[in-house]
């Protein structure tokens, strides 16, 4: 159910059943979900709430409208309220409206502010929090990011080499399918503090830098380690700058049917 979901989000979604359980409800309501996005995504909450004050007096607001009752087990699967599962069909047609793949913890706040008779909404209602606000906020946001992940010099870099984060911005590439393993081990060698240069080897054909094309989209989608947040793919033509004549980008072509090896700037 939350394959589409960025880590973060994945987090609230599990805050959110620790909050329903520590106040003993049987179901995750919209509250809950709204205490769990505050806990998980505070850059996101102080960007709108403005203040740590502000962030805290909706916990109490919510403990005072809340009947407390006996702790649920955080071993018992909670289900998701109505409304909750409403506010979580809202997040994927916020992701789909502004073009990204991946479910974030912005557009699970547009789902509560568009469950409008929700208690969560009221509550972010009374601070001042409109939908269409910050929709044009959250979009102006990402319009500057793919702006700045844009190549402005004209640098060697950028002579001899092809962008892949930002092939990824313009949604360029096919979804990766059944590459997951693969695309999970090569984040993990890139996080190590040593030896941490991957090779991928294969024959022509069988996706090495389709697996590329992956991270890359998990990048652009933020979807990874912190170590790896705005960083660039970029593919290197070697035949380019040694020789810059197609009979010798033709022998590299060559080369590269047994072997990809990249790195991040």
């Amino acid at each position: 159910m939350f394959d589409r979901y960025t880590e973060k989000a994945r987090r609230v979604i599990f805050f959110a059943r620790y909050e329903a359980s520590q106040f003993g409800s049987p179901f995750i309501e919209t509250e809950h979900l709204l205490l769990g996005l505050l806990r998980e995504d505070k850059t996101l909450a102080n960007r709108f709430l403005r203040s740590d004050a502000a962030i805290e007096s909706i916990r109490k607001q919510i403990e005072g409208h809340t009947t407390i009752r006996e702790k649920v087990s955080t071993s018992v699967d909670l289900p998701l309220s109505d409304e909750c599962k409403r506010v979580l069909a809202y997040g994927a047609e916020e992701t789909e409206r502004s073009s990204q793949k991946h479910i974030g913890t912005e557009h699970l706040l547009l789902g509560l502010l568009r469950e409008e008779k929700c208690f969560a909404a009221e509550i972010l209602l009374e601070r001042g929090l409109r939908l269409s606000a910050i929709r044009e906020e959250l979009a102006r946001s990402q319009s500057e990011k793919v702006a700045s992940n844009r190549p402005k010099e004209s640098s060697l870099l950028a002579a001899f080499s092809r962008d892949l984060t930002q092939a990824a911005i313009d949604n360029s590439f096919d979804p990766l399918i059944g590459r997951a393993y693969e695309l999970e081990r090569l984040v993990q060698i890139l996080c190590r503090r040593t030896k941490n240069n991957p090779v991928l080897i294969g024959e022509a054909g069988v996706g090495k830098t389709a697996i590329v094309e992956g991270l890359a989209q998990l990048v652009v989608d933020s979807n990874v380690p912190e170590l790896l947040r705005d960083r660039r793919i970029v593919v290197l033509d070697l035949a380019m700058m040694v020789a810059g004549t197609n009979g010798r980008r033709h022998a590299h072509a060559s080369l590269t049917t047994a072997s990809v090896n990249f790195g991040l700037r």
